[in-house]
């Protein structure tokens, strides 16, 4: 069932994050120019850190600065029992924040490989983090042992600035054994 819901979960990213392709080859120039610049880049990577500064902390406060306010804030993380589905979309700006108060309860933490993350301007006003993390949690009766994850983060720009619109922890399944 675990394998199935990955299964669901990495084809959810796949086809949120791979732009449609036209149906015929044109021959119009390709535009990969990046949409935001340097400056603008170097302030997602900050406040990247700063959302896993104050998730580490279990600063509820801090966190809430930073997430969209909005029905369309998505979360994708475990479920509290296998009968919600062991994984599910937690959606809107309170469940988010209400999930995030249940991990904090018990031993939470993530650690990124911070020489690995990549940002990216989608548009002018939507940007894209990823990072390959470990988290150690004991949430939903988990061992709190670090388990590697893709974490995968959707800004978007506010008037009050830059905000976390989703965030996806898309667990690394273990490398299949060496076949002999």
């Amino acid at each position: 069932m675990l394998k199935t819901s990955l299964c669901a979960v990495s084809l959810i990213v796949l086809l949120a994050l791979t732009p449609a392709m036209p149906a015929q080859q044109t021959n119009a120039p390709s535009t990969n120019a990046e949409p935001l610049d340097a400056a603008t880049l170097d302030e997602l990577r900050d406040l990247y850190k700063q959302l896993i500064d104050a998730e580490n902390d279990h600063d509820l406060k801090a966190v809430r600065r930073l997430v969209w306010t909005s029905s369309s804030t998505l979360f994708v993380a475990k479920t509290k029992t296998a009968a919600e589905g062991n994984w599910a979309g937690f959606w809107g700006t309170d469940t988010v924040m209400q999930h995030f108060h249940d991990l904090y309860r018990g031993p939470f933490h993530i650690d990124p490989d911070y020489s690995k993350e990549k940002v990216v301007g989608l548009t002018r006003d939507v940007a894209e983090t990823y990072v390959p993390v470990k988290i150690t949690v004991a949430y939903a009766g988990q061992t709190p042992v670090p388990k590697p994850f893709l974490m995968i983060l959707t800004w978007i720009r506010t008037p009050d600035g830059w905000r976390m619109a989703t965030d996806i922890a898309l667990p690394v399944p273990p490398a299949p054994p060496e076949s002999k």
